[in-house]
């Protein structure tokens, strides 16, 4: 019987991998196509600020062609992302409570939400003032003619950063709802996470003051948002359990007529 159950399970997650890689290779073809068109759309932060006739270089023979394709995989990967959580989710979610099952979904998709939005906020905050703080200090007579393999490792790098320090919220939520830690300890432990937060930013990010504030001020505010919204889940889930009213007080009177 056991082993009957394990082996199904077996077959269940092949299924749920099978459609999960299928769904990827049919996000993968259309972004294959249009690869070169979106390394240029993720170089875009870059060649804006280059100096008039700058450029991108390729060192390697294979180079650009491989470079585009790890391109239009990454995209492929963030398009197909919805339809791979809802694979995984469909496959752990039978053996979930309903408590479990109540908060597991709405944090897979605020998790998915806030990844994006780190990687929204590298592109279009993060990268353009860094490119500018870099090229800005470029000497004079040098030319900025960056690797586009390079970049794309930069870019990547800050994106895992971003998208990383904007799940800061779900980190606090999942502590504090499995009783890690309290809501009084994290707020005890701020000033500590400040620190940690610069220290951070200081680890993964260029050498530049710019984008080291970029990652360690959102750091810090995605922080106290998620001791807010673990403060309200908490008092609605005490007041969830705690007894109504109603049967408190037919409880005191059963108590009466007992005595």
């Amino acid at each position: 019987m056991l082993e009957g159950s394990f082996l199904s399970h077996l077959v269940e997650l092949r299924a749920r991998l099978i459609r999960a890689l299928g769904g990827f290779m049919l996000g993968f073809l259309p972004c294959a196509f249009y690869a070169r068109e979106l390394y240029t759309l993720l170089a875009q932060p870059l060649l804006e600020k280059l100096p008039q006739g700058g450029q991108m270089i390729a060192t390697d023979v294979a180079t650009p062609f491989f470079v585009p394709m790890k391109v239009a995989m990454m995209m492929a990967f963030v398009i197909t992302l919805p339809h791979t959580l809802y694979q995984i989710w469909a496959f752990v979610a039978p053996g979930l409570y309903v408590h479990e099952k109540r908060l597991a979904l709405p944090l897979v998709i605020g998790s998915s939400f806030l990844f994006f939005f780190g990687m929204a906020f590298a592109y279009f905050a993060a990268l353009p003032l860094v490119f500018e703080f870099i090229t800005y200090f470029a000497p004079e007579g040098v030319a900025v003619m960056t690797d586009i393999d390079k970049y794309l490792s930069f870019v990547l790098s800050m994106f895992i950063a971003f998208g990383v320090t904007f799940e800061v919220p779900v980190f606090v939520i999942i502590l504090v709802r499995t009783g890690v830690i309290t809501i009084e300890k994290l707020k005890e432990i701020r000033p500590y996470v400040i620190v940690g937060a610069f220290v951070i930013a200081a680890i993964f990010t260029p050498p530049d003051v710019i984008s080291q504030f970029m990652l360690a001020v959102p750091l810090c505010l995605l922080y106290e948002l998620g001791i807010f919204i673990a403060t309200f889940m908490i008092k609605n889930h005490s007041e969830e359990v705690e007894p109504m009213p109603s049967a408190q007080s037919d409880k005191n009177f059963s108590e009466k007529k007992d005595n």
